[in-house]
């Protein structure tokens, strides 16, 4: 790059995006030299990278309506701020991450003040899933989305005429390391051959009491059939008090897993999973785990949202593939015997758990594991904004 120094404005507005945020500014420092001035708003990651944020992450950082209402005017303050900061500064670009309710709500501000800023949408909200026509609407503010999902380009390109550009999935850089799950099957004393079940319930307080009964009774009926399996729960600190008194119960002993680290190991040493649907999902595929899906929430709120998805499958690694691959349990069938039978031949040497395997392997190269990271393909994307990038 030539000229003077591009200046690039971020804009995170929870944990995830900070992130996300956080290899991003490392990658753009890394693929400019050092030459690039980075402003915006972030929480420890970005700061971490440089970042003076223009407020603290906790101000917009909330979940679910009871945090959400009392803080209304604080958000929209900030909101105000942030844009007013964007139009008194004038970026070369204007990258928002995640956190649609609020990144969105900056974006439109400065659209409609100052046209001639580029934005970019890094973590698109899922448009794709419902509100479609939402697509069309985003395109009159945004320019390019920096895509975590193949098959998202090309939505939006068809949807929207609207720039897509497919990034990669940063659970791609949460892969765990070849060789890791030896080590955590010594370490817990199972051998190279011993089955050995995830059983992962999901990281919210409502999700683990859905579901966490179910995979018991689940659990209950494999090991009934096979003493010799294992059952493993990675956990999060928020709900572990939930998962350790719910096991308690149990019929079979299992174990659970606190820290990330040896959660990857754990992903490397499996057989095969239960895990609640989310983005676990694709952090198992991406670790070749073979899997079963099950999920479920409020009948009220499952027949709302019935009719509102425009998706066959709520498996994201379904959706990447375009075939039913693995085997999803929603509600009323979501049942002990039913996700026990779908398990079965998973956990042992079967046609039905190599084709799981031979599935797997096709997402990885679809989101091409092995190749570019993808917060330098995001950096690169972000830089191409850029008319002096260009020359």
């Amino acid at each position: 790059m030539s000229g003077r120094v591009p200046h690039i404005m971020l804009l995170a507005g929870e944990p995830s995006g900070d992130a996300l945020g956080g290899e991003l500014m490392e990658a753009l420092k890394s693929l400019t030299g050092g030459a690039v001035q980075i402003t915006g708003a972030g929480g420890p990651n970005m700061i971490a990278q440089g970042l003076a944020s223009i407020f603290p992450l906790s101000d917009t950082s909330v979940m679910g309506p009871r945090e959400v209402i009392p803080r209304l005017p604080l958000i929209f303050r900030r909101v105000r701020e942030t844009a007013d900061f964007a139009l008194a500064h004038k970026p070369d670009v204007l990258v928002i991450i995640d956190s649609p309710d609020f990144t969105h709500m900056v974006a439109k501000r400065v659209a409609k003040r100052a046209p001639e800023i580029p934005i970019a949408n890094y973590v698109s909200p899922s448009v794709w899933a419902w509100r479609r026509g939402r697509a069309r609407a985003m395109a009159k503010y945004i320019k390019r989305v920096l895509a975590l999902l193949p098959f998202e380009a090309d939505f939006f390109r068809a949807e929207a005429n609207l720039d897509c550009v497919y990034v990669g999935h940063p659970a791609i850089e949460r892969i765990p390391e070849p060789g890791s799950g030896a080590l955590f099957r010594e370490r817990h004393g199972l051998s190279a051959d011993t089955p050995m079940l995830l059983v992962l319930p999901g990281s919210r307080t409502n999700e683990v009491k859905r579901l966490i009964s179910v995979f018991g009774e689940t659990a209950a009926l494999l090991a009934k059939e096979d003493p010799r399996l294992r059952f493993f729960i990675p956990t999060v600190p928020h709900v572990r008090h939930l998962v350790e008194a719910a096991v308690k119960k149990w019929p079979v002993p299992v174990e659970l897993i606190d820290s990330e680290s040896e959660k990857r190991e754990a992903f490397d040493a499996a057989t095969a999973a239960l895990a609640a649907s989310g983005t676990v999902s694709l952090e198992l595929g991406l670790a070749r785990v073979p899997m079963v899906i099950a999920y479920k929430i409020d009948p009220i709120a499952a027949w709302v949202v019935s009719g509102l998805l425009k998706v066959p499958s709520v498996v994201v690694v379904n959706l990447i593939l375009d075939r039913p691959s693995v085997r999803e349990f929603l509600q009323f069938a979501c049942k002990p015997a039913a996700l026990a039978s779908a398990l079965r031949p998973l956990l042992h040497a079967t046609p039905e758990r190599a084709r799981a395997v031979a599935d797997l392997d096709d997402l990885r190269r679809i989101m091409g594991v092995g190749g570019e990271r993808p917060s330098l393909r995001a950096a690169h994307a972000v830089l191409e904004m850029l008319p002096a990038y260009l020359k």
